[in-house]
């Protein structure tokens, strides 16, 4: 409890700061689209050994912090981009807190190398972070420096205030800030040397990085979270990332890679990724423009033309759908929910207008009703947003904290648990695709193969079309047939063929096949959810089991994390919505739900010997596995992104890559 009053405290002296500062940012928003760079040329690269024309999914993490991230690096974490790469291909690495000889005091290792990864250091205050780090670095001397060095964690919230004031980060960086820009060129290239170093550019094709960065915006004066993660397809990329110091909207975001990657004649391409909207305010799919005037026609297929996908899931929790006792029918949506709306740290409740993806994507059936154009038709994946520069650490059995927000252990290994309890070990992204290659899982980006996980690495597949026959799960070549009649996840469904019907899904998943040491869990149900807008304009929703038993006496013993009970190990089912009406816009995804299991801080707790009937084994820092808010059991989970619907009467934008 003193951790989360003090964590509070610091963020909500910052934020009061930021956000009056914020609010002095502020720009017209453009209506030129944006589009896919026409001069685009495909990598230069052997072929890679293995090809599957059906796809396969890649296992990565999109969203990872090393040391020339502020928050990161004022929390201590030494790790390099090269350094993360390497963790995220199976090296064990280590990890703050650090002896007086440079000695690592924990480490962590992955019990499975991932098969594509990015390093997405804020592009905000990159220059400063470096030159505040190096000696050799003009204006390390200066005594904004001196105060990062001596008082990092006071640091990272006076910093993100300095920055956002024009006047103080130029006395900081001189002239338009040319001091920290030549600051900031040195990490960058850094970051691409080490992406270029690992891509595995061999016939056995078993790794990818990507180039990418992270944008970082508040909304001020709610304290909303706008941060979104940039991604290029290839090394073609600007000569420094746009930072929301140079253009504090969305729309600024996407004019700037525009201008400098996607029009260029360089080859650049680049798609955008916002995460975290479950602590926007719902400031990050309002349903209007950046400058709070309704959403317009150019700008809506802005939006969809650069960000094709949303996080759902990351360390600072879900952003799948709102649950409240009580008032919630999917008790599911209760997963990993944080108990405020915004980033700030704000005692404010999230509620269902906070901005979680189920309700974001009936919006945008709405405005497409009204714009033509969905804004809001992303596919979905998940990540870590680690800031300990470690890569797809999404186990709940590893989990030592991510560093972004929770507890610190700059100085010392924090007693007990970790993190606070709101934070979890993050999720993965899964790519569907030919051939582990940047542009073969960047074009499964561009086009929403796509699906994200909480941590597991299920498979999970979704096909909507017209005529699927009800025992294509049955066929060994269910997925040639589902590519030749439908479509994929990501995609629209053509037009109806003929009236009377409907659409016909086929959703298929199978458990994580785990290690030997750590054998995955089986699967408990199979869900379809579906969401659409009725005659009368309203927006509904319905969660359907298609596949497995939700009563199947599957359980974790709370005090042993022992588990047991019946599960599947894959699961398929062909469902057909039989209330479909050809009239109404809808979107449907899956969602792959496992048997029980302990959660990260119970495992730990039970590793302690902490019994909440007996005070003796509560020990110091353990105090958090006895309170009300603590969640000591998880089902863990896999969304795929939606199949939609349109009337033909709706004309909707595609992305021109489809």
């Amino acid at each position: 409890m003193v951790r989360k009053w003090e964590r509070k405290n610091r963020v909500r002296s910052f934020a009061v700061l930021m956000m009056s500062a914020l609010a002095l940012l502020s720009a017209p928003v453009v209506s030129e689209q944006a589009v896919v760079n026409p001069k685009l040329k495909l990598e230069a690269r052997e072929p890679c050994n293995t090809i599957a024309p059906l796809k396969q999914p890649f296992f990565g993490d999109l969203h990872v912090h090393t040391r020339y991230s502020l928050d990161a690096s004022t929390q201590g974490t030494r790790t390099t981009p090269a350094q993360a790469y390497e963790f995220a291909l199976g090296k064990r690495i280590g990890i703050q807190p650090w002896s007086k000889e440079g000695v690592a005091q924990r480490s962590m290792q992955l019990s499975r190398p991932l098969d594509f990864a990015m390093v997405s250091d804020h592009a905000e205050l990159i220059g400063e972070v470096h030159m505040c780090n190096s000696p050799d670095v003009e204006g390390y001397n200066s005594w904004q420096c001196s105060l990062y060095r001596n008082w990092s964690r006071g640091a990272y919230y006076l910093f993100n205030f300095m920055a956002t004031m024009r006047h103080t980060h130029l006395a900081m960086c001189g002239e338009e800030g040319e001091l920290c820009k030549r600051a900031a060129l040195q990490p960058w290239q850094e970051m691409q040397e080490a992406a270029e170093r690992y891509y595995d550019r061999s016939p056995d094709c078993n790794f990818t990085t990507f180039v990418g960065y992270e944008w970082t915006g508040m909304e001020p004066p709610s304290g909303g979270n706008l941060h979104r993660n940039v991604v290029f397809r290839n090394a073609q990329v600007p000569t420094l990332p746009a930072s929301f110091i140079d253009g504090p909207a969305a729309h600024l975001l996407w004019e700037s890679l525009d201008e400098n990657c996607n029009r260029s004649d360089s080859g650049c391409d680049s798609l955008v990724i916002p995460h975290n909207s479950n602590l926007s305010a719902g400031f990050m799919f309002s349903g209007l423009g950046d400058d709070g005037e309704p959403m317009s026609k150019d700008y809506a297929a802005m939006r969809l033309r650069f960000e094709p996908l949303v996080e759902v899931m990351q360390h600072k929790g879900a952003s799948e759908c709102y649950f409240e006792a009580g008032v919630t029918e999917d008790e599911l949506c209760a997963f990993e929910q944080l108990p405020d709306d915004n980033i700030a740290g704000f005692n404010n409740p999230p509620a269902p207008t906070t901005g979680f993806v189920r309700k974001v994507l009936a919006d945008g059936l709405v405005l497409e009703q009204k714009l033509g154009v969905n804004p809001y038709q992303f596919g979905l994946i998940a990540s870590t947003d680690t800031h300990l520069g470690t890569p797809g650490a999404a186990q709940e059995a590893i989990f030592l904290g991510h560093g972004g927000a929770g507890v610190p252990a700059k100085d010392d290994v924090p007693p007990g648990l970790p993190d606070e309890l709101q934070y979890n070990p993050g999720g993965l992204a899964v790519l569907w695709a030919t051939q582990n290659t940047r542009d073969a899982l960047f074009d499964a980006m561009r086009s929403r193969e796509a699906y994200g996980t909480s941590g597991p690495r299920i498979v999970s597949r979704l096909f909507g079309g017209w005529d699927f026959p009800a025992n294509l799960c049955e066929s060994p070549r269910r997925i040639e047939s589902a590519y030749a009649q439908g479509v994929p996840m990501g995609s629209l469904l053509p037009e109806q063929p003929q009236q009377e019907m409907k659409p016909t899904f086929l959703i298929a998943a199978s458990q994580d096949v785990g290690t030997p040491d750590h054998p995955g869990m089986p699967l408990q149900r199979l869900q379809v959810v579906k969401g659409w807008v009725d005659a009368s304009g309203q927006t509904q929703e319905r969660v359907v089991d298609v596949a497995g038993d939700a009563r199947n006496g599957a359980f974790a013993n709370p005090q042993s994390c022992a588990t047991g009970g019946a599960g599947f190990t894959d699961l398929c089912a062909v469902w057909v919505d039989d209330d479909f009406d050809p009239a109404e816009t809808a979107y449907y995804y899956s969602r792959a739900v496992e048997n029980p299991s302990c959660r990260w801080s119970q495992r730990l707790c039970v590793a302690a010997g902490v019994d909440c009937a007996d005070a003796k084994t509560i020990t110091h820092g353990y105090e958090g596995c006895c309170v009300a808010e603590h969640r000591p059991i998880v089902q863990e989970r896999a969304w795929t992104s939606p199949v939609w619907y349109s009337p033909a009467a709706i004309v909707t934008a595609v992305p021109a890559s489809q």
